[in-house]
């Protein structure tokens, strides 16, 4: 047998010796990742309210190539977690692309009050911007304009002008805050089953938008059922359907999303597509429309396609994640996914670029769920509770109505009150603090004071509450509840919105066979890891305002052009 040179077995040996060190050494904020060509494309998916147990129970049951694809063959992060103790929508999704907690981004919650006035603010509210082509309500998310710091999308487009970040929900707060200042957003509307954005990004859509929305696609779902998909059998691990505290009426599979008498679609048949795997697959469906209208990945200047699949969040809200139907969804969005990673390897090609999976936040589980296993829990009602501090305050500062509301996680104060009055606003925050914590259902709260000068760090909870906490969007006392209570008198679905694991442990999988390397990462990792990841990935510095580091992933070392595979 002849035997090759020892030049030709040199860049084998190499390669297998770089992967043997990086598979020891995984790459840790400050190194520089081996020079490779960047991605020509970040995929990001965001699935809102999917908490890290979901993605892993049902493992035995999951599709070769949806979730498996980055389980088996990238890197995933068994202990990823939010940072902040209000863990809800808005900020989770400000959280990902610019690695900052709402302390920095100022996206504190769904909604507040203006601290100052009292008055309603939604977070993604501009009414300067409409939507296109469609009916614009109060409290529309049409701009980022409350969104106080950068997203890596921002950073890649100010250095690499011809780059396209392009972000994909079913929620207006899920593609704007992604999209940041300088991407678009593309919104479903609940009221046509089509897509728009908004004229903050553009006066017209382009004509890709158009010939989508002429197709008509969500009407093909008219009648259709949302089946399970595998026997009975296979959800016994799941809490069965038709449990009496479920939200919807219903609260079962098979589930149709149209009315018997419905004669066509309409807007409740369009807006119900949310509750179930239908509007999904319609927000795919047109990421793929932008793909191909867009070009996106088929140049040499790096793009970013945002994707926030919603539909989770409504299910996890109706019937808890412990249930048969959001068991089964979590298998729908796999088999969705599957197919949605194949049209991509087809289409850019799957050494071409980084997909990344996570979520906004996770999920308590229902009230009655946790009773039923002997744990403490229960409802506040936060009517009755902003009752009895203005109450409990008059004795001592005088009549009126010290706290104006809930802002966010905070309870606000009344500053022109305060300014009328002659009274102190840290002796008031400090005395409505102390009735708030005599409430049943409170674990801890803080007051402006002590989150703007850090002197209870240490405490309890007292740092995810302080990065939840923002001075000029916050109110004056900033609060959390126990485990497994819940706000609301209502005995009906569940929620999310603490610091506890059920809420801030969401999935991190990472995917690109030429960047990521295989593997299950175990050391503790948070949220605003993305962003520098991604920038380090694209060769841009990280946003300014990002507070992560760099995910340590192992990376893809065999860059020796086919010389180990």
């Amino acid at each position: 047998m002849k035997l090759k040179p020892l030049r030709h077995l040199f860049p084998t040996l190499l390669c297998g010796l770089l992967a043997v060190w990086s598979c020891a050494n995984p790459a840790t904020a400050g190194e520089t990742l081996p020079a490779q060509t960047r991605p020509k494309l970040i995929v990001f998916i965001a699935i809102d309210g999917l908490p890290q147990r979901q993605v892993l129970n049902y493992r035995d049951q999951l599709a070769p190539d949806g979730f498996n694809r980055f389980l088996q063959r990238g890197s995933w992060f068994a202990n990823a977690h939010y940072g902040h103790a209000f863990t809800v929508t808005a900020p989770g999704h400000a959280t990902m692309l610019t690695g900052a907690y709402p302390h920095r981004t100022g996206i504190i919650g769904n909604e507040w009050r203006d601290s100052q006035t009292g008055q309603s603010e939604y977070c993604t509210g501009d009414t300067s911007a409409n939507y296109i082509d469609h009916v614009t309500k109060p409290f529309d998310g049409t701009s980022p304009k409350n969104l106080k710091v950068e997203t890596v999308g921002d950073v890649l487009r100010r250095a690499s002008p011809q780059s396209k970040v392009i972000a994909i929900s079913g929620k207006d707060r899920g593609a704007i805050l992604p999209a940041g200042k300088t991407g678009t957003a593309y919104i479903y509307m609940s009221s046509t089953g089509q897509f728009a954005s908004s004229t903050y990004y553009m006066q017209k859509h382009p004509a890709w938008v158009d010939a989508f929305n002429a197709a008509r696609p969500a009407d093909r779902y008219f009648r259709m059922e949302w089946k399970a998909l595998l026997p009975e059998a296979a959800y016994a691990q799941s809490l069965p359907d038709n449990q009496p505290w479920f939200g919807p009426a219903g609260g079962s599979l098979p589930a149709r999303f149209s009315a018997p008498d419905d004669q066509a679609p309409g807007p409740n048949f369009y807006g119900s597509l949310l509750r179930g795997p239908f509007a999904d697959a319609l927000a795919l469906d047109f990421a793929r429309a932008a793909l191909d209208g867009e070009k996106l990945g088929e140049d040499e200047a790096p793009d970013i396609l945002s994707v926030s699949l919603s539909g989770h969040d409504y299910v996890n809200h109706a019937y808890s994640a412990e249930s048969r139907l959001s068991h089964d969804h979590v298998l729908q969005l796999d088999r969705l996914l599957q197919s949605f990673w194949r049209g991509l390897d087809a289409k850019v090609g799957k050494d071409r670029y980084v997909a990344v999976l996570t979520a906004d936040h996770g999920f308590m589980p229902a009230v009655e769920t946790s009773a039923q296993q002997g744990l403490p829990t229960g409802r506040v009602d936060g009517a009755q509770i902003l009752l009895n501090i203005n109450n409990g305050l008059q004795p001592r500062f005088g009549a009126g109505k010290w706290v104006m509301g809930y802002s966010g996680s905070s309870l606000l104060l009344d500053k022109q009150l305060l300014a009328q009055k002659g009274q102190d606003a840290n002796a008031v925050a400090d005395a409505a603090r102390a009735l708030l914590m005599s409430e049943p259902g409170f674990a801890a709260a803080y007051t402006r004071a002590e989150l703007q000068s850090g002197s209870r760090a240490g405490a309890p909870f007292f740092k995810p509450l302080q990065n939840a906490w923002h001075p000029d969007v916050s109110g004056d006392v900033q609060y959390m509840l126990k485990p497994n209570w819940k706000f609301g008198l209502r005995s009906n679905g569940t929620t999310h919105g603490s610091p506890y694991a059920y809420d801030t442990h969401v999935p991190i999988l990472l995917y690109g066979p030429n960047w990521i390397g295989k593997g299950r990462i175990d050391k503790r990792v948070e949220v605003v890891d993305i962003a520098p990841t991604l920038a380090d990935l694209l060769g841009v510095p990280p946003p300014a305002t990002a507070e992560g580091r760099r995910l340590p992933f192992v990376p893809a070392i065999c860059a020796c052009q086919g010389a180990c595979q």
